[in-house]
Formats: structure tokens, C-alpha cells, sequence
């Protein structure tokens, strides 16, 4: 299998007319450009290889082992092996620091690619490896994972190191450091003490050394991939753990039926009530395009409209159950009715109790918060089903550690927890109304506020949330393992609902199509016990619509 990664093509473009060349000082100690204290002799430019392309997989498997050093003297040799089950060359991916960064087990997902390491590399994760933050126990864990690799490897570095050989039979690659220095010529406009540049360096030289293979660099850093391709050398962005290329293609749980939807089930389609709910059986091509839990509507200007979710799928036959009309007063959920149909499936989900996980995506103002809201108060307060509502959110930007502002936990996540003060006032008139005057909704507000907790996620590792009623607000800033992390606090009886827009992400080097957000909606939709919809139509206010769509 092709790389993970999407190739970028790019044709050399010519020699810069300024360079400037690292050399040794006349001490035989390598410059502070240099990254060990050997020097190679410099040769006349050669053009990197052809672009290449490598074909994009769903899932990503593992890096490819081995330390060595690279010069001209002596290459790494992709193993013929493995060359020649795959017909062309393995491809040497330069890995950037902020790749094993952000995801510490990025060494084992390049199947059988080899990896190398730049000098410069190890520096900086040494530099980002104290503290308490995600990116601080990324470096520690990338900084274990590479000591298992180099244990008791003896004199064998230099052939490179074999990552399966700690378990990860999916890399089947080698890993390569950097031990010697790399004399190329860069423009002068790139100052050789920099980080990045000393990175490029490493990068054209290993490009002009291995001309029978495609040298690769792999980076977060938009600005470090612009300066590789300007300077004629294949980049790429980590793309392995991006769960779509295009957020348009994200799963919005909803489907509709085809116009002639009753024609083709005249004669097949069967109904039953259970339990105060109606059910069809159906059948036909259509189904194929079903998931489970997912909402399907058909309307019509004449006939009565069907709004329903599937609940069981066998071959070319579903099962359909009819949805609580939310939209009429009588079903208002703590007094909130829904909107439109998007809104109601939502409600539906988010008052099944079969369904343990909710993820609802949308723009602002549709109504997202007060939604979920409204069900977790509603189960709490009135049907007893949870104990206490509890609500976190990332401390956006870059998830800051809230120990700097003052105050006890609740108390210093109360400057992000705006957006749910304001919904609480919404919920308490839409509730209580005029009843008991001021005195009524002072207790109702009081009552409220005594189910509600609000923690932040930098305390969540090790928890157990049982029978409660979890909502994980601006779900798009979580990373796919901080939101494995959240998800994995429920215990029995408990509800989680991750709400987000991932068009607003403000977390570094996370994309659309990266985020936990995403990536959860992916991977959860079609269980039994888990529903998506994606709110499209905004609730708030004309003025809020109308600047959505001007603005």
C-alpha cells in the first residue's frame, strides 16, 4: 500500500541566485548549522526526483524502523524486499517535530516507508516534553516510544532500527537518525540557526543523496511545506489521522426517501404500534443508503409528511420508527419546542434512552446548546433518569491552563461558560413563565444551578461518570485522543452529547477534517446506541440569520 499521506507534486524550480553554503570551522568543530561533527564535501545541485503521487487510505498504519546516518558515503538503502513487493522504492519520510507532536504514535504509521529523523528534531521535543499540557505528554510518550526502539539495539544503528520490533507489526519500515552533518546550500534569505531551515537542509541533502527514492517531508507547519516546495522538495501534511478530505462529505444523519417512496411500498411496506410508537417494515434499493439511527423524511405537498428514524437494518429491508412530534407544544421538552425537523430529530435522540452518544454539528444559532440543554434537565429534573448534568469545554486557545485565573475549578471555568448562563435564562422563563413571579424563578434557577457541574477537561483522566448527563461543548478543538479520552469517562447509565462547528476550529494544526469532532461522527455513526444530525437552519434571531449569510 501507497503512503497515508497525499502527495504534493512539484516541479524544481531554479537555483536560487544568493546561497549560502555551511562549512566546518578551521577548529574541526561542527557549525551551530551543522548537526554533528562530521562534514561532507559539497557537489553540484542535483534536480529531486519526479513528483510523485501516493494514493490516500482510510487507515493509516505504522512507521517504518531504524537510526542511521545518511551522507553520501553511504545511503540507506530501501530493503529490496519490500521494494519489490510494492514495485517501486520504499519512500524516506523526514518527519517535523510537530507531527510526532501531535500524534505520538505517528512513528508507526507509515507502512512499510522508512523514517528519518533530523538532529534538530530530538531538540525540540526534548524542549516540549515538561508540563502538564497535551502537547508536554505527547513529547514524553514520543520520547518512551523512541527509547524502546533504541534499547539494546547495540551496533546495528546505522542499518536503521525496525519499528515492528516493540509490537507494531504494521510498520514495517525502518527509523533513521541523523548523526552526521549535512553540507548543502540554502538561500541566504533562510537563516541557517533556524530550526525549520536546519530541517530543510537535512531534507534537500537526503534528496540529493537518494535519487532512487522519493525523500518526503512530513509537517503541520503550512509556512514549512510553502519553503519545501519553493525550494523544489516534496512535502506533505500528516494526513492519517484526517477523517475526510472535504467536510462537505460529513455524515449529517439525515436522509430523504425518494418522491415515489409510498408507490414502491404499496404492496410490501408493513406497519404496528409498540409501545405507543408507530413502526414500518421496507424494502427496497434505497436501503442500502440507510444507517442505523439515522434520520429519513419524506414530504409532500398534499399528503401527510413521514418523519421517522431507522432502527434495524437486514439486507434490503428497514425498520422505521415514527418520531415524536417535538415541533407541537404538547411534546415541548422544559418548555422548548423544536423549530424545524432538524431540531426534532435531535430532540428525539437526545431524549432516547437507548442512545448513549449525541453529536450535534451546526452553525451558530441553531440552537445546539439549548437543545441539549433542555433534554438534560428534563431527564434530570423531571424523569429522574440521570443524576446531574455536567458540562466542560476546551479553554480555547489551545486549551490554556485555567490555573491562572482565580478561583476554584467551577469558578475558573466560568469566563467560558457563557454561552450556557445564557441558555439557563432562556430554559428558566421558557419553564416557570410568570408562575411564583420572582421568588419562583429565583427557586427554579436555584434548582437548576444544584444539577449542574461545570469541570474542566484538564481534570478528566481517570474519572468514572456514572448516570449522568455529559455535555462536551466546542467539541471541533478536541483532538480525535482527547475526545477517545472524554468518551471513555462514561460508565453505566451515563449520556454524552458532543456538540460543535467545525467550521469555527481555533486549535493550532487542527483542520476540518482532523478533528475529534469529525472523527467521532464518523466512527460512531451507524451503531445502535449513537445518532448524529447536523443542524442547518439558524434559530436565534433575524438579525443573526441574515448576518450569517451576508457576513
Amino acid at each position: 500500500m501507497g503512503s497515508l499521506l497525499s502527495q504534493a507534486a512539484v516541479t524544481p524550480p531554479s537555483a536560487p541566485a544568493a546561497t549560502r553554503k555551511t562549512s566546518r570551522p578551521k577548529n574541526g568543530k561542527a557549525s551551530s548549522a551543522s548537526l554533528a561533527s562530521h562534514a561532507v564535501m559539497a557537489e553540484p545541485a542535483v534536480a529531486p526526483p519526479a513528483p510523485i503521487t501516493a494514493q490516500q487510505t482510510r487507515k493509516a498504519p505504522a512507521g517504518e524502523p531504524g537510526s542511521t546516518t545518511i551522507d553520501r558515503a553511504q545511503k540507506v538503502a530501501a530493503p529490496a524486499k519490500r521494494a519489490a513487493a510494492r514495485q517501486e522504492p520504499a519512500k524516506l519520510f523526514v518527519l517535523d517535530t510537530n507531527v510526532l507532536l501531535h500524534d505520538p504514535m505517528s512513528l508507526y504509521r507509515f507502512e512499510e516507508h522508512d523514517i528519518y529523523l533530523p538532529m534538530v528534531t530530538l531538540e525540540e521535543l526534548d524542549a516540549h516534553k515538561k508540563g502538564l499540557s497535551e502537547v508536554a505528554r505527547n513529547g514524553r510518550q514520543v520520547s518512551r516510544e523512541l527509547d524502546a526502539l533504541v534499547a539494546d539495539i547495540g551496533s546495528g544503528i546505522d542499518q536503521g532500527i525496525a519499528l515492528s520490533r516493540t509490537g507494531h507489526a504494521e510498520a514495517r519500515g525502518r527509523l533513521f537518525f541523523q548523526t552526521r552533518a549535512h553540507d548543502v546550500e540554502l538561500p541566504i534569505a533562510l537563516p541557517q540557526g533556524k530550526a525549520d531551515n536546519q530541517i530543510l537542509a537535512v531534507l534537500q541533502d537526503l534528496t540529493h543523496i537518494h535519487t532512487e527514492r522519493p525523500v518526503v517531508l512530513v509537517s503541520k507547519d503550512i509556512n514549512m511545506r510553502v519553503k519545501a516546495r519553493a525550494l523544489g522538495l516534496h512535502a506533505e501534511d500528516y494526513a492519517n489521522d484526517k477523517t475526510l478530505d472535504d467536510a462537505d462529505l460529513l455524515y449529517t444523519g439525515m436522509l430523504v426517501l425518494p418522491p415515489d417512496f409510498w408507490d414502491r411500498q404499496a404492496k410490501s411496506v408493513e406497519s404496528w404500534q409498540q409501545g405507543g410508537n408507530t413502526f414500518y417494515r421496507v424494502q427496497g434499493k434505497f436501503v442500502a443508503q440507510m444507517l442505523v439511527n439515522q434520520a429519513v423524511y419524506w414530504e409532500s405537498g398534499s399528503a401527510p409528511p413521514l418523519y421517522a428514524r431507522v432502527k434495524e437494518i437486514r439486507a434490503n429491508t428497514a425498520v422505521l420508527q415514527v418520531m415524536r412530534d417535538h415541533t407541537h407544544q404538547k411534546n415541548a421538552v422544559w418548555g422548548v419546542t423544536a423549530r424545524n425537523r432538524e431540531q426534532n430529530f435531535a430532540l428525539n435522540l437526545l431524549m432516547d434512552p437507548e442512545v448513549d452518544f449525541v453529536t450535534l454539528a451546526g452553525q451558530a444559532g441553531t440552537g445546539k446548546t439549548l437543545l441539549a440543554l433542555a433534554a438534560g434537565l428534563s431527564q434530570v429534573l423531571d424523569a429522574r433518569r440521570y443524576n446531574e448534568i455536567i458540562v466542560t469545554r476546551v479553554t480555547v486557545p489551545v486549551g490554556e491552563d485555567i490555573g491562572y485565573l482565580p478561583g476554584t475549578e467551577e469558578e475558573k471555568m466560568g469566563p467560558w461558560m457563557g454561552a450556557l448562563d445564557d441558555n439557563l435564562e432562556v430554559l428558566n422563563q421558557s419553564e416557570g413563565g410568570n408562575s411564583g413571579g420572582e421568588w419562583g424563578r429565583a427557586a427554579t434557577q436555584d434548582l437548576i444551578r444544584s444539577k449542574i457541574k461545570i469541570k474542566s477537561l484538564n481534570f478528566m483522566r481517570g474519572r468514572t461518570f456514572l448516570n449522568k448527563y455529559v455535555i462536551i461543548d466546542e467539541a471541533q478543538n478536541l483532538t480525535p485522543k482527547q475526545m477517545k479520552t472524554l468518551i471513555t469517562r462514561a460508565g453505566p447509565g451515563t449520556k454524552l452529547v458532543c456538540m460543535g462547528n467545525i467550521a469555527q476550529i481555533d486549535t493550532p494544526y487542527l483542520t476540518e477534517g482532523s478533528s475529534g469532532m469529525t472523527y467521532v461522527v464518523d466512527r460512531f455513526k451507524g451503531w445502535s446506541h449513537s445518532g448524529h444530525v447536523t443542524l442547518a437552519r439558524g434559530e436565534r434571531s433575524r438579525l443573526a440569520d441574515y448576518a450569517s449569510e451576508v457576513l
